[in-house]
């Protein structure tokens, strides 16, 4: 009969040799990695872009969405994007992106000249892009894009009162200038009224000195005798 140490022994050598075993392939598939939660697909320029709380419940793993400030404050300015003017229509289409900060509605701001801004309609939280309409020809605006939440709506230089000067503008803020050239076709009309009344006003000095000067003479000068 084997002694007690002795029965330790094997029991350890037992012990050792189950855990220097190599393990089952199999088992080691079984045991999946966690998800690391990513970024979401969430952009601030892009236009119709889906809030990103509806990404993080969409997504199998809850994605991480860009740091927003409090709800209980207004929104911080949204930043003026491109202006692209189109003369021959009239028109403008306006792109801005979205402050970090919790947004209902956005609307524009237009100043035409001194005196208040005209004050779009209220746009959607998801929109980036708006359409500016009825435009003059060879003239110049300030427009200023107004984020606005249930505290109160973001900062724009001197609103409601006359046209922002051009030092208020901060560096990639709510606000800018652009100005409308005349349109191609008024351009080349133009051209052709100049062109026209040159033309008339060479043909009458034409007639003026080959014609008249023919039939009557050039008036002469008195001259005086000494």
């Amino acid at each position: 009969m084997l002694g007690f140490p002795c029965l330790l022994w094997l029991l350890a050598g037992t012990f050792s040799l189950a855990a220097g075993a190599p393990q089952d392939p199999g088992e080691e598939d079984a045991v999946a990695a966690p998800l690391r939660p990513a970024l979401c697909d969430y952009d601030r320029c892009r236009h119709l872009q889906v809030p990103c709380e509806e990404l993080q419940r969409a997504a199998p793993v809850a994605c991480l969405c860009p740091g927003l400030s409090s709800p209980a404050r207004p929104p911080a300015p949204p930043r003026l994007g491109e202006v692209r003017v189109e003369a021959e229509d009239s028109r403008a289409e306006v792109h801005w992106c979205s402050p970090a900060s919790p947004v209902h509605r956005y609307h524009l701001l237009l100043w035409a000249g001194p005196g208040l801004p005209h004050q779009g309609p209220a746009l959607n939280a998801t929109v980036r892009r708006a359409e500016l309409g009825g435009l003059r020809p060879g003239a110049a605006y300030v427009l200023c894009v107004v984020a606005a939440n249930q505290a109160g709506e973001s900062w724009t230089p001197r609103v409601g009162r006359e046209d922002p000067a051009p030092a208020a503008f901060p560096t990639f803020g709510p606000c800018g200038r652009f100005s409308v050239p005349p349109r191609p076709s008024s351009l080349v009309h133009t051209a052709i009224g100049v062109g026209t009344a040159l033309a008339l006003l060479s043909c009458a000095a034409l007639f003026w000195h080959f014609h008249l000067r023919q039939r009557w003479g050039c008036p002469k000068g008195h001259q005086t005798t000494a």
